[in-house]
């Protein structure tokens, strides 16, 4: 139900199980985790410089597959804790730029893991929220942190007590993702952006998504944020693909990055 595809740098995972809107269970995460992994061991060894995750049907995914889960003899921690956050960890360190095209029910789970992405581009008529009020359970996979971040806690709480979702163009309107599009040219345009992306300046794109990351989790001031800057420009001027980038603007011709 997860595949992986490598193929011009760019590594694409996807969750295949569209008849049950690409639910996952405990087997998936281990897949979906091993997806990264091999993903990531072909990063180091530059044969990605870019990912995309998407999923297959009418549904990006529909978060935990409960269908044979029993809450006496459910394991939560051991699924969430133990599986999930794990995975959401690494996602969110994959050494490239991330990409999720998502369309659909993008819940639970599946909200998670656009979380743990880069960059998310949606369909206009996606759905986003938490419907957990009906199940007597609660938002999961980052889900509290991230809305409270972007739509504050009024809206936040009020998404969680009425399960009422958003749509994609509203999700970004709100400032939680950024693109929406028709949900029919999706996936086109994104992959289009991403090998785009793979033909980057790989190093200076992780070097901003691991500036960004630290700016978001320990609040840096602008000034902190600019030394943390000023240090990763002089650590960059010395890679092969800033000479070629300063090369390229002086001949002016489009630059050839090699992630040197």
């Amino acid at each position: 139900m997860i595949s992986l595809s490598i193929a011009g740098g760019i590594a694409e995972v996807v969750l295949n199980a569209p008849h049950k809107l690409n639910s996952l269970d405990e087997q998936a995460l281990k897949d979906l985790t091993q997806a990264y992994d091999d993903a990531a061991d072909a990063a180091s060894r530059g044969e990605v410089r870019a990912l995309l995750l998407r999923g297959e049907g009418r549904a990006f995914c529909a978060g935990r597959d409960i269908a044979g889960v029993t809450p006496e003899t459910d394991d939560v921690q051991g699924y969430l804790g133990g599986l999930l956050q794990p995975l959401l960890k690494k996602m969110t360190e994959f050494p490239a730029p991330t990409f999720a095209a998502a369309q659909g029910a993008c819940l639970g789970v599946g909200l998670g893991l656009l979380l743990a992405t880069d960059v998310v581009y949606v369909a206009e008529d996606a759905k986003f929220g938490s419907p957990f009020a009906k199940l007597g359970a609660t938002l999961d996979s980052g889900g509290h942190w991230y809305f409270t971040e972007r739509l504050g806690m009024h809206r936040t709480l009020d998404l969680i007590y009425t399960a009422e979702l958003m749509t994609g163009a509203e999700a970004v309107a709100q400032g939680m993702f950024s693109r929406a599009m028709p949900k029919g040219e999706l996936l086109e345009n994104t992959r289009g952006v991403v090998a785009k992306v793979a033909t980057g300046a790989t190093g200076a794109f992780n070097a901003s998504k691991d500036l960004v990351a630290h700016i978001r989790d320990q609040r840096l001031g602008l000034w902190e944020a600019m030394e943390e800057e000023n240090a990763e420009q002089a650590r960059l001027c010395k890679s092969e693909d800033y000479s070629e980038g300063f090369k390229a603007f002086q001949e002016k011709r489009n630059p050839v990055f090699r992630n040197r």
